[in-house]
């Protein structure tokens, strides 16, 4: 398995898919890493902003924020070799990466709701 290594920019969470308008682009990546992770598939995403020593652990990343600042974010590693700054990859490369169909790496998570109320009774 090829391991995948996304490097976001500042976010307010680790999906990047809070507060009062979601970005479309983030909520289908977020898809795509969680459905992997539930594969036990080697994929990693850092946010600048939760997780700041993978972006200094990471050599190459570091020298790239040094020279070109944060407006290149993202990056995505694809066995330690940089695929591809400032976008996301598409489900079709995702999919060439990891030999997945498109259709496992975009399924929405099946939301299991319960309502309880006090004395047991609805």
């Amino acid at each position: 398995m090829k391991k995948i290594e996304i490097y976001d920019p500042a976010m307010c969470c680790d999906s990047g898919v809070c507060g009062p308008s979601i970005d479309p682009e983030l909520l289908r990546v977020s898809f795509i890493v969680k459905n992997l992770e539930n594969k036990n598939y080697p994929i990693t995403r850092h946010n600048l902003s939760s997780d700041p020593q993978a972006f200094v652990d990471n050599s190459e990343v570091n020298e790239m924020l040094t020279s070109v600042g944060v407006n290149e974010l993202p990056y995505v590693f694809l066995d330690d070799k940089l695929m591809m700054t400032n976008r996301y990859p598409t489900n079709e490369e995702v999919a060439k990466w990891t030999g997945l169909e498109i259709s496992e790496l975009t399924k929405k998570p099946k939301v299991r709701l319960s309502l309880h109320t006090k004395g047991g009774g609805l």
